[in-house]
């Protein structure tokens, strides 16, 4: 049934096209359990995130030159000779690392409450998407300024599909848009690094849609049993996402204005040579990991699929995980090793920034042998063997505790189905 809206303007749009009556229900009446911290909050940085990388790009987009012999040089005008373009080009630049940094963290928060267990397949498995869609924007866009990194990363990282028999070489002459890294393959990712952040904004509705027909999970990880466990979605949550907005921002803001380079690698400053190899081709900080695992494998097939399975395991996550308790909270021996993983991810992101040998090779084995038995074999036993902790009976219980009886409906609009 569409609000009645004071606005004659609202009113008729409403009654003809019902977006204001849809907006207020997904945002203004929508339940969250009263119990959600600002962990919660990772997720709205994440889609600012993503709408301010998509108005930057397109922005620089309109003065960057997709040629090989002229990229370099048109990145360097945008930064001295266009109008703020330093400061676009160091928004879009360190907003891929702040878009990682609130992605990670998202992701890590699901694992640690069980996210991902029923309802929420779906909505979890989507995320995943979002992530790989990410992974390989951020790719292409960070060979676009053709300097050395740029071009030896794209080097390295495409000829990976060379592994693959029968199809590799296909994939990559057809990535390559010929035998060699040169203008077309400059083209092509331009033009797929300006399409891909719309499909991920795609992702995106269909992730915040999944989310908002099985509901949030909670630090419980319990369902909500009445009114009494709810919030309005606004003005609770806005507020306190709007706080955490602004720290987020001045954290942001900081490695624009004062430290733009220090996530970045100083060979991308100089320009693309293929006739000159980087003493240490690393890639940018978030694919490190990744990285580790590509080279801990002596065989290239193998690192190649162990990368890409590091990526996979997360689909299959939800069955993985035989526990019917969600929150690690309740789960005392899961907790303990949900945190080596962590250090394991941590690990392969160091390891994968040294050179692939001495120490840092074993180490980068041992991290990687962790996190895959970590999925594929821890879960599976834990969910039959721990015992986990009582659950609250509702999620007002221990929120509320000692504060009295609390009336149904006091604290909270009546939940609506989504």
């Amino acid at each position: 049934m569409a609000a009645n809206y004071t606005n004659p303007i609202v009113r008729w749009i409403d009654s003809r096209l019902p977006v204001f009556t849809m907006m207020r229900h997904e945002y203004y009446d929508y339940q969250m359990p009263r119990n959600c911290n600002y962990l919660w909050s990772f997720g709205a940085f994440a889609a600012i995130t993503l709408m301010i990388m998509i108005v930057t790009g397109i922005f620089l987009a309109m003065n960057y030159t997709d040629n090989t012999l002229l990229a370099f040089t048109s990145v360097e005008r945008i930064m001295r000779d266009v109008n703020y373009g330093w400061l676009l080009r160091y928004i879009h630049m360190n907003g891929a690392s702040m878009f990682f940094i609130v992605v990670y963290i998202h992701v890590f928060r699901g694992l640690y409450y069980g996210s991902y267990k029923s309802p929420r397949e779906i909505l979890w498995m989507l995320g995943v998407v979002i992530l790989i869609l990410m992974m390989a924007t951020a790719f292409m866009g960070y060979v676009l300024p053709w300097g050395q990194m740029s071009f030896w990363g794209a080097t390295v990282i495409t000829n990976l599909f060379s592994a693959f028999p029968i199809i590799g070489d296909p994939i990559v002459t057809l990535l390559w848009g010929g035998f060699s890294i040169d203008n077309p393959t400059l083209n092509r990712f331009f033009a797929l690094h300006y399409l891909l952040p719309f499909l991920i904004l795609g992702v995106v509705v269909l992730h915040v849609a999944a989310l908002h027909i099985v509901g949030s999970n909670n630090p419980y990880g319990i369902d909500m049993k009445g009114p009494q466990d709810g919030l309005p979605f606004h003005p609770y949550f806005t507020i306190k996402d709007g706080f955490a907005l602004v720290l987020f921002f001045l954290v942001y803001a900081c490695f624009v204005f004062f430290a733009p380079n220090y996530l970045g690698h100083a060979d991308n400053y100089i320009p693309a040579n293929p006739l000159v190899t980087p003493s240490h081709i690393v890639p940018e900080w978030y694919f490190l990991p990744f990285y580790a695992m590509l080279r801990a494998v002596p065989s290239k097939l193998g690192g190649v699929l162990t990368m890409f399975s590091s990526l996979l395991v997360l689909f299959v996550l939800p069955w993985l995980d035989t526990s019917k308790i969600r929150s690690a909270k309740f789960r005392p021996i899961y907790k303990q090793f949900f945190w080596f993983l962590v250090a394991a991810c941590l690990v392969l992101g160091y390891a994968g920034s040294q050179p692939a040998e001495g120490i840092w090779l074993v180490v980068a084995r041992v991290g990687a042998v962790y996190y895959f038995f970590h999925f594929l074999i821890l879960l599976p036993l834990l969910g039959k063997l721990e015992r986990p902790l009582p659950l609250p009976t509702s999620i007002s219980e221990p929120v509320l505790k000692g504060s009295g009886p609390v009336p149904a409906g006091a604290h909270a609009k009546p939940m609506e189905k989504a």
